[in-house]
């Protein structure tokens, strides 16, 4: 079926998507593509957003995509990933009038999407399931420690790194200086704040008072639905995810009791940018689909 645009309100302002109906959807999910990537729109980098949207409504599955507020097409201040709420609840309010079919409702974003839906997901009840594509979790500490231990540590075992230095091209000593200096400066915050220190029965903090890892845990602990977390093996986003997860405790007991399905892609860079690296991503999608049915 073709693919329509739509408008839709949100908080006075005019926002735009795209619906792609499915020919025959038989499971009652709709999938939300919430756009991430740095600033950018609808279509995705290298047009994924367009191409996955196509294939799963293929499959039995409706999707929209659209712009949040000051993107793309869409009216408004631009707010960044971290204040979109409004945006994804207004999106799914659009979507499940234009597909009456709709009962529950997938979120699926990358990068700073992937953080903004965790933001978001435990507030609607319309919201089942999750795909998180090499989620964002950005803080300086956590950048100068993923560098040192992911990137610097192979850089000086290449021989091009050492013929930059003997032209004098590039200082080591002083880039691991630097990076070490700033991986010393860390945080308490960010590694033993607030949900870190949390009890069960103990009530969150609100999102507003946490640090963007303690956000994120936040929003993980309180989403109690099937999750898929798909992981890129050539992006140093997801290797600094994967550094927050295994430097904290809190993150580490999360998982422990609600843990996602992980699947990740070796060869796979940070937005999946060959045919071959977004056609696997479709074909782990599509099994656990079926398997998270009723979960």
């Amino acid at each position: 079926m073709i693919a329509r645009a739509i408008t839709f309100s949100c908080d006075g302002d005019v926002l735009l998507g795209v619906v792609h109906p499915a020919p025959s959807p038989t499971s009652g999910l709709g999938i939300l593509m919430v756009v991430g990537g740095g600033p950018q729109y609808r279509v995705g980098g290298h047009r994924q957003s367009v191409l996955w949207s196509r294939a799963l409504a293929s499959r039995g599955y409706p999707v929209m995509r659209f712009d949040y507020r000051g993107m793309g097409d869409s009216h408004g201040a631009f707010r960044g990933f971290d204040d979109i709420d409004s945006d994804i609840r207004c999106a799914i309010d659009a979507f499940i009038a234009e597909e009456p079919s709709v009962r529950e409702v997938l979120l699926w974003g990358e990068c700073d999407a992937a953080a903004a839906i965790l933001f978001y997901a435990f507030r609607d009840p319309r919201v089942r399931r999750l795909i998180l594509l090499n989620p964002w979790a950005r803080t300086e500490e956590g950048q100068a420690r993923t560098l040192l231990r992911h990137y610097y540590f192979h850089r000086v075992l290449q021989r091009s790194f050492w013929s930059k230095v003997l032209r004098l091209e590039f200082s080591p000593w002083k880039a691991l200086a630097g990076a070490a200096s700033l991986a010393r400066r860390s945080s308490p915050k960010s590694t033993n704040g607030q949900a870190g220190a949390r009890e069960d029965n103990v009530a969150l903090p609100s999102q507003e008072q946490l640090g963007l890892p303690e956000r994120l845990l936040a929003g993980y602990q309180r989403f109690t639905g099937p999750i898929l977390l798909i992981m890129s093996g050539r992006d140093m986003i997801a290797r600094e995810f994967d550094d927050m997860l295994r430097g904290s405790a809190a993150w580490r007991r999360a998982l422990a009791s609600h843990s996602p399905t992980r699947h990740d892609i070796a060869d796979a860079d940070h937005t999946f940018s060959s045919a071959a690296q977004r056609d696997h991503v479709i074909s782990v999608v599509f099994p656990w689909l079926a398997s998270s049915a009723g979960s």
